[in-house]
């Protein structure tokens, strides 16, 4: 077991290459997105809209009062400031549910937050109902998907 492992111990020439292999690089791998994953965000994105399309409404009702139809203010009890949260809170939701469809950590965090403060919430305000089981079960299912965003 004590012999040598040189290649030319035994006289032969050194090996030699006409071309080197290609430079290797490592591939992100992307993981599939999860079906509940894009249902989830494609739902963030139409709440969303709804919002910032309830507060630009309010906004140009206010300046254009004429032009824009009451019928359409989905939200009649807020004031400037109010239809300007909305519309900060309705560009907020839209780049998170714009992140989560593309499975990045920071929106899958920030989604688990909102959806555990809401559950907390109707949890101690007494609403349990559908809805808060509704939430137990996509804050349950956002966990267990964790490992497919980078």
């Amino acid at each position: 077991m004590g012999g040598s492992s040189n290649a030319n111990a035994s006289g032969d020439a050194p090996v030699t290459f006409d071309t080197l292999p290609p430079h290797w690089e490592p591939v992100g791998v992307v993981p599939r997105r999860p079906l509940g994953v894009a249902v989830l965000a494609v739902l963030i994105a139409l709440f969303a809209l709804v919002i910032v399309l309830a507060g630009l409404v309010y906004l140009l009702a206010a300046e254009f009062g004429s032009v824009v139809p009451t019928a359409i203010d989905l939200v009649p009890s807020i004031d400037l400031v109010g239809a300007v949260i909305l519309v900060v809170l309705g560009a907020a939701l839209l780049g998170i549910a714009t992140s989560l469809w593309r499975q990045e950590t920071w929106a899958l965090w920030t989604t688990i937050v909102l959806v555990f403060l809401t559950t907390t919430y109707l949890f101690f305000t007494g609403s349990i109902t559908v809805l808060f089981l509704l939430f137990v079960v996509v804050f349950v299912y956002l966990i267990s998907v964790r490992r497919y965003f980078y």
